[in-house]
């Protein structure tokens, strides 16, 4: 399954992104999912990297848009993240060291802990896309039944 939501840059609009992304999910898969375990970590990278384009990519430009493409092949999801900001550099990425007690900088580790596999392309016909991948496991049924990727 295949589909795509087009948003402004305006933070706004982060509920519909949100409601995009799981009932699309939610209809595709049911409850064959523990919605319980992968919403939240779901919501967070949804919000870090809405939020990262709209302040940063974007400048706070509402009027350039952002691109959402999902695809889901059985419990597999990736999310594509496209925007026409100049970009970003991961190997420019240095990890915050708590001890600086710096406020930002936070968001490529956020994203990496949370999803299964994390990509950035930069400048892809003029765009950049950062995809998130992750298995949504299966609700377990049974207290002895365990699924290990």
């Amino acid at each position: 399954m295949k589909t795509e939501l087009h948003l402004p840059s305006d933070l706004r609009f982060l509920g519909v992104a949100e409601d995009w992304l799981f009932s699309t999910l939610k209809l595709a898969l049911g409850d064959d999912v523990d919605w319980s375990r992968q919403t939240a970590r779901l919501r967070l990278a949804l919000v870090e990297a809405y939020s990262n384009v709209v302040r940063h990519a974007h400048c706070e430009q509402p009027n350039i848009p952002i691109i959402f493409k999902l695809e889901l092949r059985d419990r597999d999801l990736s999310l594509e993240i496209w925007d026409q900001g100049q970009g970003y550099n991961p190997s420019d990425y240095q990890m915050p060291s708590p001890e600086d007690k710096q406020e930002h900088g936070y968001g490529w580790l956020i994203l990496n802990r949370l999803m299964d596999r994390v990509e950035y392309k930069l400048q892809v016909d003029g765009s950049n896309c950062l995809k998130l991948e992750a298995n949504l496991l299966r609700t377990v049924s049974n207290a002895c039944e365990v699924e290990y990727r």
